[in-house]
Protein backbone atom coordinates (compact mmCIF):
# COMPACT_ATOMS: atom_id res chain seq x y z
CA UNK A 1 0.00 0.00 0.00
CA UNK A 2 2.87 2.34 0.69
CA UNK A 3 4.25 1.82 -2.82
CA UNK A 4 0.80 2.41 -4.32
CA UNK A 5 0.45 5.67 -2.40
CA UNK A 6 3.89 6.88 -3.54
CA UNK A 7 3.08 5.98 -7.14
CA UNK A 8 -0.21 7.87 -6.95
CA UNK A 9 1.50 10.99 -5.57
CA UNK A 10 4.19 10.82 -8.25
CA UNK A 11 1.54 10.46 -10.95
CA UNK A 12 -0.33 13.54 -9.68
CA UNK A 13 2.91 15.59 -9.68
CA UNK A 14 3.75 14.54 -13.23
CA UNK A 15 0.26 15.41 -14.49
CA UNK A 16 0.59 18.88 -12.96
CA UNK A 17 3.95 19.29 -14.66
CA UNK A 18 2.48 18.17 -17.98
CA UNK A 19 -0.31 20.72 -17.67
CA UNK A 20 2.09 23.58 -16.92
CA UNK A 21 4.73 22.50 -19.45
CA UNK A 22 2.38 22.17 -22.41
CA UNK A 23 0.28 25.26 -21.71
CA UNK A 24 2.55 27.45 -23.81
CA UNK A 25 2.45 25.08 -26.78
CA UNK A 26 -1.36 24.92 -26.60
CA UNK A 27 -1.91 28.68 -26.39
CA UNK A 28 -2.45 30.26 -29.81
CA UNK A 29 -1.96 33.84 -30.85
CA UNK A 30 -0.33 36.94 -29.53
CA UNK A 31 -2.58 39.32 -27.65
CA UNK A 32 -0.03 42.13 -27.52
CA UNK A 33 0.25 42.38 -31.34
CA UNK A 34 -3.38 42.18 -32.38
CA UNK A 35 -3.03 38.54 -33.49
CA UNK A 36 -5.94 36.17 -33.04
CA UNK A 37 -5.74 33.54 -30.31
CA UNK A 38 -6.15 30.85 -32.99
CA UNK A 39 -3.16 32.02 -35.06
CA UNK A 40 -0.59 29.32 -35.77
CA UNK A 41 2.66 30.60 -37.27
CA UNK A 42 4.30 28.78 -40.15
CA UNK A 43 8.04 28.93 -40.70
CA UNK A 44 7.69 31.61 -43.37
CA UNK A 45 5.47 33.72 -41.13
CA UNK A 46 7.98 33.43 -38.31
CA UNK A 47 10.76 34.65 -40.60
CA UNK A 48 8.66 37.55 -41.88
CA UNK A 49 7.75 38.56 -38.34
CA UNK A 50 11.41 38.37 -37.24
CA UNK A 51 12.54 40.57 -40.13
CA UNK A 52 9.76 43.15 -39.71
CA UNK A 53 10.53 43.57 -35.99
CA UNK A 54 14.31 43.31 -36.02
CA UNK A 55 16.15 46.26 -34.51
CA UNK A 56 19.23 45.34 -36.57
CA UNK A 57 17.22 45.83 -39.76
CA UNK A 58 15.98 49.23 -38.58
CA UNK A 59 19.52 50.31 -37.75
CA UNK A 60 20.75 49.22 -41.18
CA UNK A 61 17.84 50.99 -42.89
CA UNK A 62 18.86 54.20 -41.12
CA UNK A 63 22.40 53.66 -42.43
CA UNK A 64 20.98 53.13 -45.92
CA UNK A 65 19.19 56.46 -45.57
CA UNK A 66 22.55 58.11 -44.82
CA UNK A 67 24.04 56.44 -47.89
CA UNK A 68 21.21 57.81 -50.03
CA UNK A 69 21.84 61.31 -48.69
CA UNK A 70 25.58 60.96 -49.37
CA UNK A 71 24.76 59.87 -52.94
CA UNK A 72 22.55 62.92 -53.47
CA UNK A 73 25.22 65.26 -52.04
CA UNK A 74 27.87 63.78 -54.35
CA UNK A 75 25.66 64.37 -57.41
CA UNK A 76 24.92 67.98 -56.42
CA UNK A 77 28.58 68.63 -55.63
CA UNK A 78 29.70 67.36 -59.04
CA UNK A 79 27.17 69.13 -61.27
CA UNK A 80 25.83 72.19 -59.44
CA UNK A 81 27.55 75.33 -58.15
CA UNK A 82 27.47 76.54 -54.58
CA UNK A 83 25.33 79.71 -54.43
CA UNK A 84 25.10 82.11 -51.53
CA UNK A 85 23.47 85.47 -50.87
CA UNK A 86 24.37 88.05 -48.26
CA UNK A 87 22.80 91.23 -46.89
CA UNK A 88 23.88 93.40 -44.01
CA UNK A 89 22.88 96.68 -42.41
CA UNK A 90 24.93 98.79 -40.04
CA UNK A 91 25.07 102.30 -38.59
CA UNK A 92 28.31 104.08 -37.84
CA UNK A 93 28.59 106.87 -35.25
CA UNK A 94 32.30 107.63 -35.44
CA UNK A 95 35.07 108.06 -37.95
CA UNK A 96 34.52 106.11 -41.17
CA UNK A 97 35.34 106.12 -44.87
CA UNK A 98 32.90 107.87 -47.19
CA UNK A 99 32.03 105.42 -50.01
CA UNK A 100 31.46 108.32 -52.40
CA UNK A 101 34.71 110.27 -51.90
CA UNK A 102 36.80 107.48 -50.32
CA UNK A 103 37.92 109.91 -47.57
CA UNK A 104 37.50 109.83 -43.81
CA UNK A 105 34.48 111.54 -42.32
CA UNK A 106 33.27 111.91 -38.77
CA UNK A 107 29.54 112.05 -39.48
CA UNK A 108 27.09 109.37 -38.44
CA UNK A 109 26.21 107.14 -41.38
CA UNK A 110 23.83 104.35 -42.31
CA UNK A 111 24.84 101.62 -44.76
CA UNK A 112 23.46 98.37 -46.10
CA UNK A 113 24.75 96.06 -48.81
CA UNK A 114 23.59 93.06 -50.84
CA UNK A 115 25.55 90.41 -52.69
CA UNK A 116 25.09 87.12 -54.54
CA UNK A 117 27.98 84.77 -55.34
CA UNK A 118 28.44 81.35 -56.93
CA UNK A 119 31.37 78.99 -57.30
CA UNK A 120 32.07 75.61 -58.84
CA UNK A 121 35.10 73.35 -59.08
CA UNK A 122 36.03 72.83 -62.71
CA UNK A 123 38.80 70.34 -61.99
CA UNK A 124 39.87 68.92 -58.63
CA UNK A 125 41.63 65.72 -59.58
CA UNK A 126 38.41 63.84 -60.50
CA UNK A 127 37.45 63.88 -56.82
CA UNK A 128 33.81 64.69 -57.57
CA UNK A 129 33.53 61.92 -60.17
CA UNK A 130 35.20 59.42 -57.86
CA UNK A 131 32.87 60.42 -55.02
CA UNK A 132 29.95 59.66 -57.31
CA UNK A 133 31.29 56.15 -57.85
CA UNK A 134 32.06 55.62 -54.16
CA UNK A 135 28.60 56.70 -53.01
CA UNK A 136 26.96 54.54 -55.68
CA UNK A 137 28.90 51.51 -54.48
CA UNK A 138 28.26 52.39 -50.83
CA UNK A 139 24.52 52.58 -51.51
CA UNK A 140 24.57 49.15 -53.16
CA UNK A 141 26.65 47.77 -50.29
CA UNK A 142 24.11 49.12 -47.80
CA UNK A 143 21.34 47.22 -49.55
CA UNK A 144 23.51 44.10 -49.58
CA UNK A 145 24.20 44.51 -45.86
CA UNK A 146 20.46 44.77 -45.22
CA UNK A 147 19.87 41.60 -47.22
CA UNK A 148 22.73 39.92 -45.36
CA UNK A 149 21.06 40.75 -42.03
CA UNK A 150 17.74 39.42 -43.32
CA UNK A 151 19.39 36.17 -44.38
CA UNK A 152 21.12 35.80 -41.02
CA UNK A 153 17.87 36.44 -39.15
CA UNK A 154 16.03 33.94 -41.37
CA UNK A 155 18.63 31.22 -40.81
CA UNK A 156 18.61 31.79 -37.04
CA UNK A 157 14.80 31.65 -37.10
CA UNK A 158 14.85 28.39 -39.08
CA UNK A 159 17.22 26.77 -36.60
CA UNK A 160 15.24 27.97 -33.56
CA UNK A 161 11.96 26.95 -35.21
CA UNK A 162 13.27 23.45 -35.93
CA UNK A 163 14.40 23.11 -32.32
CA UNK A 164 10.88 23.90 -31.12
CA UNK A 165 9.41 21.40 -33.59
CA UNK A 166 11.93 18.77 -32.49
CA UNK A 167 11.14 19.04 -28.79
CA UNK A 168 7.39 19.36 -29.47
CA UNK A 169 7.34 16.11 -31.47
CA UNK A 170 9.72 14.44 -29.02
CA UNK A 171 7.46 15.44 -26.17
CA UNK A 172 4.59 13.61 -27.89
CA UNK A 173 6.74 10.52 -28.38
CA UNK A 174 7.81 10.44 -24.72
CA UNK A 175 4.21 11.01 -23.59
CA UNK A 176 3.14 7.91 -25.50
CA UNK A 177 5.99 6.01 -23.83
CA UNK A 178 4.78 7.19 -20.43
CA UNK A 179 1.27 5.96 -21.22
CA UNK A 180 2.65 2.60 -22.34
CA UNK A 181 4.76 2.33 -19.17
CA UNK A 182 1.73 3.12 -17.03
CA UNK A 183 -0.27 0.36 -18.77
CA UNK A 184 2.65 -2.03 -18.27
CA UNK A 185 2.75 -1.18 -14.57
CA UNK A 186 -0.95 -1.90 -14.18
CA UNK A 187 -0.48 -5.23 -15.96
CA UNK A 188 2.56 -6.12 -13.82
CA UNK A 189 0.65 -5.45 -10.61
CA UNK A 190 -2.22 -7.62 -11.81
CA UNK A 191 0.23 -10.39 -12.71
CA UNK A 192 1.82 -10.04 -9.25
CA UNK A 193 -1.57 -10.58 -7.68
CA UNK A 194 -2.02 -13.71 -9.82
CA UNK A 195 1.46 -14.94 -8.90
CA UNK A 196 2.83 -14.61 -12.44
CA UNK A 197 5.43 -11.92 -11.55
CA UNK A 198 7.48 -11.22 -8.49
CA UNK A 199 7.47 -7.99 -6.52
CA UNK A 200 10.96 -7.24 -7.84
CA UNK A 201 9.57 -7.27 -11.38
CA UNK A 202 6.89 -4.78 -10.38
CA UNK A 203 9.50 -2.50 -8.81
CA UNK A 204 11.52 -2.66 -12.03
CA UNK A 205 8.47 -1.64 -14.08
CA UNK A 206 7.83 1.23 -11.65
CA UNK A 207 11.43 2.34 -12.10
CA UNK A 208 10.93 2.24 -15.87
CA UNK A 209 7.84 4.45 -15.53
CA UNK A 210 9.72 6.90 -13.29
CA UNK A 211 12.54 7.06 -15.83
CA UNK A 212 10.09 7.83 -18.66
CA UNK A 213 8.43 10.57 -16.60
CA UNK A 214 11.82 12.08 -15.85
CA UNK A 215 12.64 12.06 -19.56
CA UNK A 216 9.33 13.76 -20.29
CA UNK A 217 10.02 16.53 -17.77
CA UNK A 218 13.49 17.01 -19.26
CA UNK A 219 12.07 17.26 -22.80
CA UNK A 220 9.41 19.74 -21.65
CA UNK A 221 12.09 21.92 -20.06
CA UNK A 222 14.06 21.83 -23.30
CA UNK A 223 10.90 22.73 -25.19
CA UNK A 224 10.38 25.77 -22.98
CA UNK A 225 13.97 26.86 -23.55
CA UNK A 226 13.58 26.36 -27.33
CA UNK A 227 10.48 28.56 -27.29
CA UNK A 228 12.39 31.31 -25.48
CA UNK A 229 15.16 31.16 -28.09
CA UNK A 230 12.66 31.35 -30.95
CA UNK A 231 10.85 34.30 -29.38
CA UNK A 232 14.15 36.08 -28.85
CA UNK A 233 15.16 35.59 -32.49
CA UNK A 234 11.74 36.78 -33.67
CA UNK A 235 11.75 39.76 -31.26
CA UNK A 236 8.52 38.34 -29.84
CA UNK A 237 7.67 39.28 -26.21
CA UNK A 238 8.96 36.38 -24.15
CA UNK A 239 6.03 36.42 -21.74
CA UNK A 240 3.42 36.07 -24.51
CA UNK A 241 2.35 32.70 -25.97
CA UNK A 242 3.43 31.58 -29.43
CA UNK A 243 2.03 28.67 -31.44
CA UNK A 244 3.78 27.27 -34.50
CA UNK A 245 2.97 24.77 -37.22
CA UNK A 246 5.15 21.65 -36.86
CA UNK A 247 4.27 20.11 -40.24
CA UNK A 248 7.84 20.76 -41.36
CA UNK A 249 8.74 17.47 -39.66
CA UNK A 250 6.17 15.50 -41.69
CA UNK A 251 7.15 12.79 -44.13
CA UNK A 252 5.66 14.79 -47.02
CA UNK A 253 8.52 17.27 -46.58
CA UNK A 254 11.06 14.56 -47.36
CA UNK A 255 12.68 14.58 -50.77
CA UNK A 256 15.77 12.47 -51.33
CA UNK A 257 18.58 14.43 -52.92
CA UNK A 258 21.01 11.61 -53.46
CA UNK A 259 24.76 11.64 -53.00
CA UNK A 260 27.04 13.54 -55.34
CA UNK A 261 29.10 11.52 -57.78
CA UNK A 262 30.69 14.45 -59.58
CA UNK A 263 31.44 18.14 -59.05
CA UNK A 264 28.90 19.49 -61.54
CA UNK A 265 26.43 20.62 -58.89
CA UNK A 266 29.18 22.06 -56.73
CA UNK A 267 30.49 24.17 -59.59
CA UNK A 268 27.01 25.42 -60.48
CA UNK A 269 26.12 26.34 -56.89
CA UNK A 270 29.50 28.02 -56.33
CA UNK A 271 28.99 30.17 -59.44
CA UNK A 272 25.52 31.23 -58.29
CA UNK A 273 26.76 31.90 -54.77
CA UNK A 274 29.57 34.16 -55.97
CA UNK A 275 27.09 36.07 -58.13
CA UNK A 276 24.29 36.48 -55.57
CA UNK A 277 25.58 36.30 -52.00
CA UNK A 278 25.52 39.62 -50.11
CA UNK A 279 28.83 38.72 -48.46
CA UNK A 280 30.58 38.63 -51.83
CA UNK A 281 28.86 41.82 -52.97
CA UNK A 282 29.98 43.65 -49.81
CA UNK A 283 33.57 42.44 -50.11
CA UNK A 284 33.66 43.35 -53.80
CA UNK A 285 32.22 46.81 -53.11
CA UNK A 286 34.76 47.43 -50.36
CA UNK A 287 37.58 46.51 -52.72
CA UNK A 288 36.19 48.74 -55.49
CA UNK A 289 35.82 51.73 -53.15
CA UNK A 290 39.37 51.24 -51.87
CA UNK A 291 40.63 51.30 -55.47
CA UNK A 292 38.71 54.51 -56.24
CA UNK A 293 39.93 56.18 -53.05
CA UNK A 294 43.51 55.32 -54.01
CA UNK A 295 42.96 56.93 -57.40
CA UNK A 296 41.52 60.02 -55.74
CA UNK A 297 44.51 60.31 -53.40
CA UNK A 298 46.93 60.12 -56.33
CA UNK A 299 45.15 62.92 -58.19
CA UNK A 300 45.34 65.23 -55.18
CA UNK A 301 48.89 66.16 -56.15
CA UNK A 302 47.53 67.74 -59.36
CA UNK A 303 46.46 71.44 -59.55
CA UNK A 304 42.80 72.27 -58.98
CA UNK A 305 40.79 74.82 -60.98
CA UNK A 306 37.71 76.69 -59.72
CA UNK A 307 35.37 79.30 -61.18
CA UNK A 308 33.62 82.00 -59.14
CA UNK A 309 31.18 84.76 -60.07
CA UNK A 310 29.22 87.33 -58.11
CA UNK A 311 27.25 90.57 -57.95
CA UNK A 312 26.97 93.16 -55.19
CA UNK A 313 25.49 96.58 -54.50
CA UNK A 314 25.13 98.95 -51.55
CA UNK A 315 23.21 101.91 -50.17
CA UNK A 316 24.46 104.62 -47.82
CA UNK A 317 23.24 107.84 -46.27
CA UNK A 318 24.33 110.37 -43.61
CA UNK A 319 21.36 111.12 -41.38
CA UNK A 320 23.45 113.19 -38.96
CA UNK A 321 24.84 115.62 -41.60
CA UNK A 322 22.89 118.85 -41.85
CA UNK A 323 21.58 119.69 -45.29
CA UNK A 324 22.57 116.30 -46.72
CA UNK A 325 20.12 114.92 -49.26
CA UNK A 326 20.53 111.19 -49.79
CA UNK A 327 20.41 109.71 -53.24
CA UNK A 328 17.25 107.57 -53.55
CA UNK A 329 17.59 103.90 -52.62
CA UNK A 330 16.75 102.44 -56.04
CA UNK A 331 19.09 104.88 -57.76
CA UNK A 332 22.01 103.79 -55.56
CA UNK A 333 20.92 100.14 -55.86
CA UNK A 334 21.40 100.36 -59.64
CA UNK A 335 24.44 102.63 -59.76
CA UNK A 336 26.44 100.94 -56.99
CA UNK A 337 26.01 97.46 -58.45
CA UNK A 338 29.05 95.53 -59.61
CA UNK A 339 29.87 92.06 -60.99
CA UNK A 340 32.95 89.91 -60.98
CA UNK A 341 34.20 86.67 -62.50
CA UNK A 342 37.16 84.83 -60.98
CA UNK A 343 39.12 81.83 -62.25
CA UNK A 344 41.28 80.33 -59.52
CA UNK A 345 44.03 77.74 -59.75
CA UNK A 346 45.58 76.07 -56.72
CA UNK A 347 48.89 74.24 -57.11
CA UNK A 348 50.01 72.01 -54.20
CA UNK A 349 53.74 72.32 -53.61
CA UNK A 350 54.63 71.01 -50.16
CA UNK A 351 52.47 70.01 -47.18
CA UNK A 352 54.98 67.95 -45.17
CA UNK A 353 54.43 64.83 -47.34
CA UNK A 354 50.80 64.63 -46.21
CA UNK A 355 49.52 63.71 -49.67
CA UNK A 356 52.18 61.06 -50.17
CA UNK A 357 51.35 59.53 -46.80
CA UNK A 358 47.68 59.50 -47.74
CA UNK A 359 48.51 57.69 -50.99
CA UNK A 360 50.50 55.08 -49.05
CA UNK A 361 47.63 54.51 -46.62
CA UNK A 362 45.09 54.19 -49.45
CA UNK A 363 47.37 51.74 -51.22
CA UNK A 364 47.55 49.58 -48.11
CA UNK A 365 43.77 49.80 -47.73
CA UNK A 366 43.33 48.61 -51.31
CA UNK A 367 45.69 45.70 -50.76
CA UNK A 368 43.85 44.77 -47.59
CA UNK A 369 40.44 44.97 -49.29
CA UNK A 370 41.69 42.85 -52.19
CA UNK A 371 43.01 40.19 -49.85
CA UNK A 372 39.76 40.20 -47.87
CA UNK A 373 37.75 39.78 -51.07
CA UNK A 374 39.88 36.83 -52.17
CA UNK A 375 39.56 35.34 -48.67
CA UNK A 376 35.78 35.73 -48.78
CA UNK A 377 35.61 34.01 -52.19
CA UNK A 378 37.63 31.12 -50.81
CA UNK A 379 35.40 30.89 -47.73
CA UNK A 380 32.23 30.86 -49.84
CA UNK A 381 33.58 28.09 -52.05
CA UNK A 382 34.38 26.01 -48.98
CA UNK A 383 30.99 26.80 -47.40
CA UNK A 384 29.14 25.72 -50.53
CA UNK A 385 31.00 22.42 -50.72
CA UNK A 386 30.42 21.82 -47.02
CA UNK A 387 26.72 22.71 -47.30
CA UNK A 388 26.18 20.29 -50.20
CA UNK A 389 28.05 17.57 -48.36
CA UNK A 390 26.03 18.22 -45.18
CA UNK A 391 22.77 18.10 -47.13
CA UNK A 392 23.66 14.81 -48.81
CA UNK A 393 24.89 13.41 -45.51
CA UNK A 394 21.68 14.48 -43.80
CA UNK A 395 19.56 12.83 -46.50
CA UNK A 396 21.50 9.58 -46.18
CA UNK A 397 21.32 9.79 -42.38
CA UNK A 398 17.56 10.23 -42.48
CA UNK A 399 17.11 7.19 -44.72
CA UNK A 400 19.09 5.08 -42.27
CA UNK A 401 17.39 6.60 -39.22
CA UNK A 402 13.97 6.00 -40.77
CA UNK A 403 14.82 2.36 -41.42
CA UNK A 404 16.20 1.98 -37.90
CA UNK A 405 13.06 3.57 -36.39
CA UNK A 406 10.82 1.18 -38.30
CA UNK A 407 12.78 -1.83 -37.07
CA UNK A 408 12.90 -0.58 -33.49
CA UNK A 409 9.15 0.12 -33.57
CA UNK A 410 8.47 -3.43 -34.72
CA UNK A 411 10.88 -4.80 -32.11
CA UNK A 412 9.20 -2.77 -29.37
CA UNK A 413 5.77 -3.99 -30.44
CA UNK A 414 6.95 -7.62 -30.32
CA UNK A 415 8.69 -7.13 -26.99
CA UNK A 416 5.57 -5.54 -25.57
CA UNK A 417 3.61 -8.64 -26.51
CA UNK A 418 6.31 -10.87 -25.00
CA UNK A 419 6.32 -8.81 -21.81
CA UNK A 420 2.55 -9.13 -21.50
CA UNK A 421 2.93 -12.90 -21.89
CA UNK A 422 5.74 -13.01 -19.32
CA UNK A 423 8.35 -14.21 -21.84
CA UNK A 424 10.90 -11.42 -21.18
CA UNK A 425 12.05 -9.64 -18.05
CA UNK A 426 11.24 -5.99 -17.20
CA UNK A 427 14.89 -5.08 -17.83
CA UNK A 428 14.74 -6.44 -21.38
CA UNK A 429 11.47 -4.63 -21.94
CA UNK A 430 12.97 -1.40 -20.60
CA UNK A 431 15.92 -1.77 -22.96
CA UNK A 432 13.60 -2.30 -25.95
CA UNK A 433 11.59 0.78 -24.93
CA UNK A 434 14.71 2.93 -24.68
CA UNK A 435 15.96 1.70 -28.06
CA UNK A 436 12.63 2.57 -29.67
CA UNK A 437 12.58 6.02 -28.07
CA UNK A 438 16.15 6.76 -29.16
CA UNK A 439 15.43 5.59 -32.72
CA UNK A 440 12.38 7.85 -33.01
CA UNK A 441 14.35 10.80 -31.63
CA UNK A 442 17.18 10.16 -34.09
CA UNK A 443 14.73 9.94 -36.97
CA UNK A 444 13.09 13.24 -35.99
CA UNK A 445 16.46 14.94 -35.58
CA UNK A 446 17.70 13.64 -38.95
CA UNK A 447 14.56 14.92 -40.68
CA UNK A 448 14.90 18.43 -39.23
CA UNK A 449 18.63 18.57 -39.91
CA UNK A 450 17.90 17.68 -43.51
CA UNK A 451 15.32 20.48 -43.73
CA UNK A 452 17.89 23.02 -42.52
CA UNK A 453 20.72 21.77 -44.77
CA UNK A 454 18.44 21.68 -47.81
CA UNK A 455 17.48 25.32 -47.30
CA UNK A 456 21.11 26.38 -46.88
CA UNK A 457 22.05 24.81 -50.24
CA UNK A 458 19.08 26.50 -51.91
CA UNK A 459 20.23 29.81 -50.40
CA UNK A 460 23.69 29.37 -51.88
CA UNK A 461 21.98 28.64 -55.20
CA UNK A 462 20.56 32.17 -55.21
CA UNK A 463 17.17 31.57 -53.54
CA UNK A 464 16.68 33.61 -50.40
CA UNK A 465 15.20 31.86 -47.39
CA UNK A 466 11.90 33.76 -47.66
CA UNK A 467 11.50 32.67 -51.28
CA UNK A 468 11.94 28.95 -50.59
Amino acid sequence: MKNDRNTLIAGICVMMTLTCGTAEAQDHGHSGHGISDTTVFTLRECMEYAISNSTKIRIQQATNGDNQIARRDAILSAFTPAISADAHVYSNFGRAIDPESNTYISTASFNNAYSVSAGINIFNGFEAVNNLRITKTAKAMGLSQEQQLKDQICLATIEAYCNVVYYSRLCGIVESQVETAESSLMLARRQEELGQKSHADVIQVEADLADKKYQLISVQNSLGDAYITLKDVMFWPVQDPLAIDDSIAGDDEWQYEGLLHDDSEKGTVIGKALASLPDISIARGTMENARIELRTARWKIAPSLSLYAGWSTSYYTYPGQAGYVATPFWHQFRNNGGEYVQLSMSIPIFNRLGRHSDIARKKNAYRRATAEYEQKVQEVQAEVCRAIQDRDGASAAFIQADRMAQLQEEAFRLNTRKFEQGLISPIEYHTASDNYLNAMAERLNAMLQYQIKKRVVAYYSGIHYLDQ
